[in-house]
């Protein structure tokens, strides 16, 4: 083959993960498949070479190992980002991002349970929990269309995001906790074991991340496992501390696979980065199926929770915590604030999740489900939305610091 062509293919696959192509056809494939064949797709989402009544399943490798290292590669962005220099430093930076997944936890509730007494409907309250979360990998891609990879939304998103997700887990645990498999909170303990390990080779200044991976790595995602706690979250303490140099380039920058990037959180995000790119097209495969059945209340509620409360939500705590002396990241302002909640609204894989165990009545899942797969118009809405008001997009090829600068500048008056 010719460099050219090869050039060529490196360009298309460079495509298909700056736009989440895999993420997107997983999610087209699977509401194709399941409007067409339910039956089948059901029956092939759940197959399993060990026996029907196995685990080990599609959405076993989706749910449970895939978005481990997708977890921890945004871990790795959400770590430098910390670093001095980043966005998120010093620390008092945080304090704005995770006030604003405080607001986007509680804006979409109450929004929620004002429109189960607007629309007069008692029997979808248990659904309170479905728009508390937002889609990581969805988000993340709009955020980049509308900000560019390198603009401090970015980071911001990337740590709400995380931070809202694993809220989000956690209603689950507590909430909606499967009555075969209730929480059993004493495996928490492999958690913080593998916290201390991951402790220890940073102090023994171990610079290969696959002793952080395969020990403290396993045993964190086996404490959560047997505590019947979701695992995907597995790799997102222990991630941090691996070593790294200190530098903020961002997860989507071309030169963070330049050969001078050889710390090991670097190294970490080079690895897994493509494989879990197109991965998720098999985590949209296994969540996204479902029929388009009669919309009802519950359809509008969630919608509405996850538009209206998501981004009133974090909006409001955000410039709360900008109000009490902790501001937002340094190019931020309130325009890149309302389309940051806006794109945060998009809560399609997690939301759908929490309506299965939300509902056990099929008509009340299917009609939540519909409202958490309509959330994903929050996308063109938020690249449309900030077209109008004007964001500009800081990425990598940026023609110079100096103007790099001048647009941070430009974006924070």
């Amino acid at each position: 083959m010719s460099s050219h062509g090869s050039e060529g293919n490196r360009s298309l696959i460079d495509v298909m993960q700056e736009f989440s192509i895999p993420l997107l056809s997983g999610v087209v494939v699977s509401l194709i498949w399941a409007n067409v064949d339910l039956h089948g797709y059901e029956a092939a989402m759940h197959w399993s070479p060990f026996g029907h009544h196995s685990p080990i399943n599609l959405h076993f490798f989706a749910n449970e190992l895939l978005m481990v290292f997708f977890f921890g590669v945004a871990a790795k962005e959400i770590t430098e980002a910390a670093l001095p220099g980043g966005a998120l430093n010093p620390p008092s930076k945080a304090v704005n991002p995770l006030m604003g997944t405080l607001g986007g936890v509680l804006g979409p509730v109450g929004i929620y349970f004002a429109m189960v007494k607007l629309l007069g409907a008692p029997d979808i309250t248990n659904g309170w929990g479905i728009p508390t979360a937002t889609d990581i990998a969805l988000a993340w891609l709009v955020a980049r269309i509308v900000f560019g990879s390198r603009h401090p939304a970015v980071s911001y998103l990337l740590l709400l995001a995380v931070a809202d997700d694993a809220i989000g887990l956690g209603i689950i645990a507590v909430f909606y906790p499967d009555p075969n498999n209730p929480t059993d909170p004493r495996w928490l303990a492999l958690v913080g074991i593998a916290l201390l390990i991951a402790f220890a080779l940073r102090k023994r200044d171990v610079k290969s991340f696959w002793p952080y991976l395969l020990v403290p790595g396993v045993i964190s995602w086996a404490g959560l496992y047997f505590a019947h706690l979701h695992p995907s979250l597995a790799l997102v303490a222990v991630v941090p501390f691996m070593p790294s140099r200190g530098f903020d380039e961002g997860i989507f920058s071309e030169r963070a696979n330049s050969a001078q990037y050889v710390d090991t959180l670097n190294r970490f995000e080079h690895t897994f980065k493509r494989p879990v790119d197109f991965g998720l097209f098999a985590f949209g495969l296994a969540n996204a199926g479902v029929t388009f059945s009669s919309m009802g209340p519950a359809t509008w509620a969630v919608l509405a929770a996850l538009v209206v409360g998501k981004t009133v939500g974090i909006t409001g705590f955000s410039m709360l915590a900008q109000a009490l002396g902790f501001k937002l990241p340094q190019g931020m302002d309130l325009r890149t604030l309302v389309i940051a909640g806006l794109v945060a609204a998009i809560g399609l894989t997690v939301a759908l999740f929490v309506a299965g165990v939300a509902f056990t009545d099929p008509g009340l899942q299917g009609s939540a489900k519909m409202g958490a797969l309509f959330s994903s118009l929050a996308a063109p809405l938020a690249i449309v939305l900030g077209r109008m008001v004007g964001i500009r997009r800081m990425t990598d090829d940026a023609p110079s610091s100096q103007a790099t600068s001048q647009e941070v500048a430009s974006e924070a008056e």
